[in-house]
């Protein structure tokens, strides 16, 4: 990677697509995931992920998985396109000497990366988080009724009142706790995934096989999974705005993991894992092999978008 110069432009059109085409394919798992961590003892509507997705589909149907996919499908593409690009970079220039990356410099690219994405990441996950629990509440406050997809909160009314209660701001609440998922994913991830891809390679010159690539995705993604998961309960309890009548508030991340221990019990940290590494396994499975295909060079070099790569 160091002995060639890196298009940016082509890396954030990779990202993009890597990021649009991964979302699209395990978006409903994630909605599970969400639905499944924001659940408190004694007031269990799901028992599981399989009985989740049923009563999902049963009572919002089959778009209701989809629920909050137009907010992910709309900013992962600048997400999962900073994330992957702003590794590589840190990567090409951590590299320049020539000799191969050591696992240190790795994690060093990949906390880089991590720190980057967030920008996007936070809000993104703010909104998200909003509408696939609207089912969720829906259920607690109506069970056994059946709900009608009308009832379920609306993409731009979430935005709305969003802005207009905490401004811009309130879109980034739970920064904090974001971080503390993503910075440690990426650490993880980025050299987990680069060394184990390098076992696939014939040769130090040639490209491992698709499905190799894909595979360590899918292993180094479900490791760095469920090795942050508690971070991932903590941010999302952060950034569920509306809460069931029994539901307690949290004033930060300290005040979330203390509540959290004392009611619930560590087990509730692992709450969503094994959906999470479900979610997180075939999306960077499918967003690593995306990304290594070279769509965004090959639309840079076929049409007039060329220009951006001079």
């Amino acid at each position: 990677m160091s002995q060639k110069q890196i298009s940016l432009p082509a890396k954030l059109i990779n990202g993009g697509i890597a990021g649009i085409v991964g979302v699209t394919c395990v978006f409903p798992i994630d909605l599970v995931k969400t639905r499944l961590q924001n659940q408190r003892q004694g007031q269990q509507v799901y028992k599981s992920m399989v009985d989740c997705l049923v009563k999902t589909v049963r009572s919002e149907g089959y778009f209701g998985m989809y629920r909050g996919a137009a907010v992910n499908l709309a900013l992962v593409t600048p997400e999962k396109a900073i994330k992957l690009a702003a590794n590589d970079l840190f990567r090409h220039h951590l590299s320049k000497d020539g000799k191969g990356l050591t696992v240190f410099k790795e994690m060093l690219a990949g906390c880089g990366a991590g720190m980057c994405q967030v920008i996007v990441t936070t809000p993104m996950e703010m909104l998200k988080i909003q509408l696939q629990d609207a089912g969720r509440l829906a259920a607690q406050q109506q069970k056994p009724v059946m709900m009608s997809p009308t009832k379920l909160v609306a993409t731009n009314t979430v935005i709305r009142q969003l802005v207009h209660k905490q401004g811009i701001q309130g879109l980034y609440k739970g920064l904090g706790a974001t971080l503390m998922r993503d910075v440690p994913f990426s650490v993880i991830y980025f050299p987990l995934f680069a060394n184990l891809n390098s076992l696939g390679k014939p040769s130090a010159e040639e490209t491992s096989p698709v499905y190799w690539a894909f595979l360590s995705g899918c292993v180094a993604g479900s490791t760095a999974a469920v090795a942050v998961n508690p971070c991932d309960v903590v941010k999302t309890r952060l950034q569920s705005l509306n809460k069931g009548p029994t539901e307690e508030t949290y004033n930060g991340v300290v005040d979330c993991v203390s509540k959290i221990m004392r009611k619930e019990g560590p087990s509730a940290f692992l709450k969503g894992a094994g959906c999470r590494a479900l979610v997180i396994a075939p999306l960077f499975g499918i967003a690593q092999v995306m990304y290594f295909a070279g769509v965004g060079e090959y639309i840079l070099d076929n049409t007039p978008l060329n220009l951006l790569s001079a």
